[in-house]
C-alpha cells in the first residue's frame, strides 16, 4: 500500500462515547475490528464530528448527537469533557497535529477549553500554530488574531490565513459513510455530485460527474461482486434522478435495464461502496475528494464469495485515499496479505471500550501465515494489546496538548 495516501497517521480520543483513552496508529488501509456494540462505530464518529464541526458549527454537531451529554463518556468517575487529537500529514508533505477538549457546562452547554494546532515541515521545527486556552488566544504564529468564541472552534476562523487552510480543508472533508439502501433506491434531486452524501442519498448525481477512470473501475468491481449486473448509469425523471442498471437475464439475449428501486439491497450497497471509495474522480468537481474515508461494515448484505472483491477494491482505493473500516465479518478479513498493523482490535467491558494494535500472540500468528485475520476473529483472538489497556487505565496521562504524541 501507498503510505503517502495515509492523511491521519495517529487518533487520540478521551472520553469520547464509550471510549475512555485511546491512541491509534492508522495505516492507509485500516480495519477496526470487533463484536457488535464494542464501540467501532465511536471512533469513527470522532472522526465525523471532527468534520462537521468544522463545516457547520459545533452547535451543531452536537445537537445531532443529543448535546454534549451524549457524546462525552458516562462513567462513575463523571468526566466532564471529551477530547480530540489527529496527527496529520498534509498532501503537502508537512506533518502537524491539531487537539481540541470541550467541556460540559450546566444545562446542556458547552465550551471550547483549549484548542491547539502545529504545522511543521520536514525538519520537525512548527511553521505556522496557534494555542487557545478558556477563550483567549495564547500563542499565535500570525496576527492579528481573529477574535475566540468560546462555543465554537477557532480553526474555523484560522482558515481564513493561508497556514491553516490546508488543515482545515483537509480535516472538514472527511467522511464516514453508513450506507442506506432505500435512499440510493429513491428518487433522488440532482446535485453538483462532487461528494457522495453520508446516506447515498446523491448517488446518481455523483455516479453522472465521475470520470471515464474512475466509472471503468466501478463497473468492473460491481460486476464481480454482483455477477450479471453491470453499467449503472443515471436516469432523469422530470425533475429527479435514479440509477438504472443493466442485468443478464436468462433466455434473453440482451440485459435487461432495471432502476434502483428494483434491485437488492446488496447490490445497492455495493454500488455505494464503489461510489465512496472510487469518487474522486468526478469531472469538475466543485470540493476537493476526501483525504480520509469511515465505512461502516460495508460486508452488510454482500455474499460471502463477493467479500474478497470487495477487499480488493478497498485495497486499490486506498493508494489514493486513506479508508479506515469497521467490521466484525471474518470473510472480509480472510486474506493472507493483510498486514498486522493494518488491523485494530476492540473489545468492550462493563460499557467501556478498549481499542489497539492486536496482541503479540495475534500479531505473531499473522506474521508468521498460521493464522488469517478472519479465522483468529472467528476464534475470538484479535484482542487489543496490553499497552491499549494500559491507556485506558491512565487516560490522565494521555497527553493530547503537546508534542508528547510526536515521541
Amino acid at each position: 500500500m501507498n503510505a503517502a495516501s495515509t492523511f491521519l497517521r495517529r487518533v487520540t480520543l478521551r472520553n469520547y462515547k464509550s471510549i475512555a483513552a485511546c491512541r491509534v496508529e492508522l495505516a492507509p488501509l485500516t480495519f477496526l475490528v470487533g463484536p457488535n456494540g464494542s464501540g467501532k462505530s465511536n471512533f469513527l464518529d470522532a472522526l465525523r464530528l471532527t468534520a462537521d464541526a468544522l463545516r457547520t458549527s459545533l452547535d451543531h454537531a452536537l445537537r445531532e448527537r443529543g448535546t454534549i451529554r451524549e457524546v462525552r463518556r458516562r462513567s462513575g468517575g463523571h468526566p466532564n469533557h471529551f477530547a480530540i487529537r489527529l496527527d496529520f500529514t498534509l498532501p503537502t508533505g508537512e506533518h502537524g497535529w491539531y487537539a481540541f477538549r470541550v467541556g460540559a457546562k450546566k444545562n446542556g452547554a458547552y465550551e471550547v477549553q483549549e484548542e491547539e494546532c502545529s504545522i511543521g515541515g520536514e525538519s520537525a521545527l512548527s511553521l505556522a500554530h496557534f494555542r487557545v486556552e478558556n477563550g483567549e488566544v495564547r500563542e499565535a504564529s500570525f496576527s492579528p488574531t481573529p477574535a475566540v468564541v468560546s462555543d465554537r472552534l477557532f480553526l474555523v476562523a484560522a482558515s481564513g490565513t493561508p497556514q491553516f487552510r490546508p488543515v482545515y480543508d483537509a480535516l472538514s472533508q472527511i467522511e464516514v459513510y453508513n450506507l442506506n439502501p432505500r435512499a440510493l433506491a429513491a428518487l433522488q434531486k440532482p446535485d453538483p455530485g462532487d461528494i457522495l452524501r453520508r446516506d447515498g442519498s446523491n448517488a446518481s448525481s455523483v455516479l453522472q460527474h465521475l470520470n471515464a477512470a474512475s466509472k471503468a473501475r466501478i463497473d468492473e468491481y460491481l460486476e464481480r461482486i454482483v455477477p450479471g449486473v453491470s453499467s449503472p448509469e443515471a436516469k432523469t425523471f422530470g425533475p429527479e434522478e435514479t440509477i438504472e442498471f443493466r442485468q443478464v437475464v436468462r433466455g434473453q439475449a440482451a440485459s435487461w435495464r432495471f432502476n434502483a428501486s428494483s434491485m437488492s439491497d446488496g447490490t445497492l450497497r455495493a454500488l455505494g461502496i464503489l461510489l465512496a471509495i472510487f469518487q474522486g474522480g468526478a469531472n469538475g468537481a466543485v470540493r476537493r475528494a476526501p483525504l480520509l474515508i469511515g465505512l461502516e461494515e460495508p460486508e452488510v448484505a454482500l455474499h460471502p464469495a463477493a467479500t474478497s472483491v470487495l477487499l480488493g477494491a478497498l485495497r486499490e482505493a486506498s493508494r489514493q485515499t486513506q479508508i479506515v473500516v469497521t467490521s466484525h465479518s471474518p470473510d472480509l478479513l480472510d486474506h493472507p496479505d493483510i498486514a498486522p498493523e493494518s488491523l485494530l482490535a476492540v473489545d468492550a467491558s462493563d460499557g467501556l471500550t478498549t481499542i489497539g494494535a492486536i496482541d503479540e500472540a495475534g500479531r505473531s500468528a499473522l506474521r508468521d501465515r498460521l493464522f488469517t485475520p478472519g479465522e483468529l476473529l472467528r476464534q475470538s483472538q484479535l484482542q487489543p494489546s496490553k499497552d491499549a489497556l494500559r491507556d485506558v487505565q491512565h487516560d490522565k496521562q494521555l497527553r493530547l496538548f503537546d508534542d508528547e504524541g510526536e515521541r
